[in-house]
């Protein structure tokens, strides 16, 4: 037909039906191209290309869902680090633990390690306890359209850190061989970790020499798990010249000792002669071996410039001089804990605080000392604190916030604040409270000792429920402090200010009260309630009446004997400055 039509409508139908034809082309690679963006967007929600490099096949989350399960994985890898113990554990420190991260280091507790033979090699790697390998990569698909891909078994995360044996570093246990460099080992090794665990396994006596176990580049929450025992050296070659502690922890965040070892400081060597400072006979005879031990003598444990830090179950015996210190340490808490040295050791603080804050010394499940001069005491839940060579807690300058209840202390000097303010310098305690606490043939119950010509303040201090049996002297203040033969007057004192006497009850033995206060700076403040104290006669002891010398203060019930020395209200002209202004 279109051959009867005219030449000229034959061609303009043949223009037309090739524009057509071209458009319909045109509409075909439209919706190809349309047909392939919508795939591109489709397999971007994928990552397919991460086949080729090796990795799982799964769909994207987001960096707020992987926080949440590294978070998850943090809690899980530090809780119940506890080995060989049976007892409670401490308190977590108040920071929390690391994430894993990437799971390095984190692996399943084990059980100690036998000594190994002398001629196996030693591995210092902790033990990978999982067991489980990972599982395989599925293989990538894009086969199922739009439908994400269904998740791999991700590996299971172990319950705890990773745990360092000494034993594992070459430690031998026997109680003769130098075990320092182990030890050193162990530690370095857990503190590249963090949130690990240094074991010291039962049933062993590891020698070890004056070591640090030290930061601050070490990672957080390392757990120190004492089960064995750990012994001082006594050659005067392993001390040098004199050394100020035994074993040291030092600029840490999250350190935790706790288990159920000891660490035995073997002072004997020291306490064998007297020091030139200590009120004592110069012309004690002693042996020429011990002769040759240093005059300066190591506290057995201190900790310094640390946070958050944990003293559980662990039992320090026989040191030198202080048991435990703690010095410019935040945040310390201290339970389950037996110190104990003989009643000739001399200057063995059995707890010592200096420039720390937020303390905690607390009551556990543990009976009273079985001393023959101690049988008659009533066993209790107390923290046992025996030391009969100097104070059983000592609180220093630079001390707020200390939280001592449910301790047990005696033979010794009791319960001390100070001395404060020696050689002239400023001293400053505030918010100290002790409370439920028996005292047993100490020398002091609970005193504040300031020498003269010191500056400062100790401010807003509570004594409450404080059970004296034949204390010497059960309450004590004590401006006038003096631990030599003679001292200097001065006209400056460490000033006392807000102390409460709540429930000091029992027996004593040569003086009730001893208010001894600065003229220049009386003691204001203080306030007695329920105190009850009668005297025991001891052969070669004189009983003495209430002492008070500028003293200030309040009686809100009567007391036994009467204290009728204290001024009542406040010292006349007395402008005290505040914590604020003098600390």
């Amino acid at each position: 037909m279109l051959s009867l039509l005219p030449k000229h409508i034959q061609a303009l139908l043949s223009i037309q039906q090739a524009d057509t034809n071209r458009r319909m082309k045109l509409r075909v690679k439209g919706l190809g191209l349309l047909l392939l963006l919508v795939l591109l967007a489709l397999c971007s929600t994928i990552d397919v290309c991460d086949a080729r490099r090796g990795k799982h096949w799964r769909p994207r989350s987001s960096p707020s869902s992987s926080l949440l399960r590294k978070k998850g994985k943090g809690k899980k890898g530090s809780s119940n680090r506890q080995h060989g113990s049976n007892r409670p554990s401490p308190k977590p420190p108040l920071s929390p633990p690391p994430s894993p991260g990437n799971g390095k280091g984190y692996q399943s507790p084990y059980q100690p390690s036998p000594s190994p033979s002398p001629n196996a090699p030693v591995s210092p790697s902790p033990v990978n306890g999982s067991g489980h390998a990972s599982p395989k990569s599925p293989t990538p698909s894009c086969g199922k359209g739009n439908q994400p891909p269904s998740r791999p078994t991700p590996t299971p995360t172990p319950p705890q850190g990773a745990v360092f044996n000494v034993v594992d570093f070459g430690a031998k246990g026997d109680g003769v061989s130098d075990d320092t460099k182990a030890f050193e080992a162990a530690w370095a090794a857990a503190c590249k970790q963090g949130a690990s665990t240094v074991l010291v396994p039962s049933e062993l006596e590891f020698l070890v020499g004056p070591i640090s176990f030290s930061g601050p580049y070490c990672k957080p929450n390392i757990l120190f798990q004492l089960e064995g025992t750990i012994v001082a050296p006594t050659s005067a070659k392993a001390w040098g010249s004199g050394l100020l502690q035994w074993i040291e922890f030092t600029k840490l965040n999250g350190i935790s000792i706790q288990g159920n070892g000891i660490i035995n400081g073997r002072g004997q060597q020291w306490w064998t002669y007297s020091d030139t400072d200590d009120d004592e006979d110069d012309d004690t005879q002693y042996d020429v071996e011990f002769e040759r031990m240093p005059r300066v003598k190591p506290t057995a444990l201190r900790f310094y410039g640390s946070f958050n830090v944990v003293v559980a179950g662990i039992t320090i015996v026989n040191s030198s001089q202080c048991h435990l210190k703690f010095d410019s340490c935040q945040g310390v808490m201290v339970h389950d804990v037996t110190i104990s040295s003989p009643e000739n050791s001399l200057n063995t603080d059995g707890i010592h605080l200096q420039n720390s804050k937020d303390v905690s010394i607390h009551h556990t499940n543990l009976a009273c000392v079985t001393q023959k001069k101690q049988q008659n005491i009533v066993n209790m839940e107390f923290l046992v604190v025996y030391d009969a060579g100097d104070d059983c807690v000592s609180i220093q300058t630079g001390c707020s916030n200390i939280n001592i209840h449910n301790v047990n202390c005696g033979p010794g000097h009791g319960i001390s604040i100070g001395g404060l303010g020696r050689d002239n310098t400023k001293a400053c305690v505030s918010n100290v409270t002790v409370r439920d606490v028996n005292m047993f043939r100490t020398m002091t119950g609970v005193r504040i000792k300031t020498w003269q010509g010191g500056l400062g303040l100790v401010q807003d201090v509570r004594f409450s429920n404080i059970q004296v049996s034949e204390v010497q002297t059960p309450i004590i203040i004590d401006q006038f402090y003096c631990d030599k033969r003679t001292c200097s007057n001065q006209t400056s004192a460490v000033a006392v200010s807000g102390v409460q006497y709540e429930n000091i009850r029992g027996t004593f033995t040569i003086k009730p009260v001893h208010f001894a206060c600065s003229d220049s700076s009386p003691c204001s403040g203080i306030t007695l309630t329920g105190v009850q104290l009668r005297p025991v006669q001891i052969p070669h002891y004189r009983l003495n009446d209430p002492f008070c010398w500028q003293a200030f203060g309040e009686l809100y019930t009567p007391t036994v004997p009467p204290i009728a020395c204290l001024h009542l209200g406040k010292p006349a002209g007395n402008n005290l400055q505040s914590y604020h202004d003098l600390c």
